[in-house]
């Protein structure tokens, strides 16, 4: 399975979970006088919006490349995360608003057995985010790791109602907007989290110098190949779940250009063996001194 087939079934994961999740969190809020279940549920039900949007830039990044887009589709992946952030940041802020007003109207306490919903949801949305920010590193996939911190805010939220229902329940009168203080504190770490997924696609799509493992093992791997004699400038890009790579290489300043272009040839084909990841590797060649 490629990258693009493991982030696709990823994906196709987080949308059936948060539908089931969203359903069962609603349903418990409305019957367990519970808001912050209620803002769980919201947040949920924004993660299968983002989830989509998700699927569809992966469908989109796999068009190969065209007279239009000679190196490919791959960055509306970060675009797509831009969305993805826009749908944490709308729903911390439904979230928040809705919380305020909560706090200042008296309402009842939640019910106990809302605690027993909210075990099964934390223990799930954490399994859920380990399993998808694994494919994210899997596959490089930018847009599946902000779908995966969609996980891991839903995780947390749901620690923080669990926290807010448990003070609610065990000092009663006068307690009873507890659950509703824990879903305003979740909306504010919901928009500390939408930076962090925000900053590294901010950085992909500005081209930021975010690889040096990368341009290690480019460097090292170049040395393979008959005629490297060494490497000079590399720099890396990335679009997608693939790397670009423009590279100085050092050769005999004394043999030919045909045999300087086919040294080029060899260790792009090299590299691209060796290192899956890599799309494109454009070679400058540079004599030695």
């Amino acid at each position: 399975m490629n990258n693009e087939q493991t982030a696709i079934k990823a994906t196709y994961f987080s949308i059936i979970g948060n539908i089931v999740l969203a359903l069962i969190k609603g349903l418990a809020g409305f019957f367990g006088n519970s808001y912050a279940l209620i803002a769980d549920a919201i947040e949920s039900t924004t993660d299968i919006f983002a989830s989509l949007l998700v699927l569809l830039g992966f469908k989109y990044a796999k068009r190969p490349a065209d007279k239009n887009h000679p190196y490919g589709h791959g960055k509306i992946e970060p675009l797509i995360t831009f969305a993805v952030v826009a749908f944490l940041v709308v729903s911390a802020t439904i979230i928040a608003y809705e919380s305020i007003l909560n706090i200042q109207t008296p309402h009842k306490t939640p019910k106990s057995w809302t605690l027993i919903v909210l075990s099964v949801i934390i223990i799930w949305k954490e399994i859920s985010y380990q399993i998808v920010i694994k494919k994210s590193k899997q596959t490089n996939s930018s847009s599946l790791k902000a779908d995966a911190w969609h996980h891991r805010s839903d995780a947390i939220t749901s620690v923080m109602a669990f926290i807010g229902i448990s003070i609610a329940i065990l000092f009663g009168e006068g307690y009873e907007t507890a659950d509703d203080w824990a879903a305003l504190f979740a909306a504010t770490f919901i928009l500390y989290n939408s930076y962090m997924i925000l900053r590294p696609a901010l950085g992909e799509v500005m081209d930021e110098q975010l690889y040096d493992d990368l341009i290690i093992e480019i460097r090292e791997k170049s040395k393979a190949v008959t005629g490297v004699l060494d490497t000079e400038k590399c720099f890396i890009r990335k679009s997608g779940m693939k790397f670009h790579a423009d590279l100085h290489l050092i050769v005999d300043g004394n043999i030919s250009v045909k045999n300087g272009h086919n040294i080029a040839h060899n260790l792009k084909d090299h590299l691209r063996k060796e290192i899956p990841n890599l799309d494109e590797v454009l070679i400058h060649i540079e004599p030695n001194k």
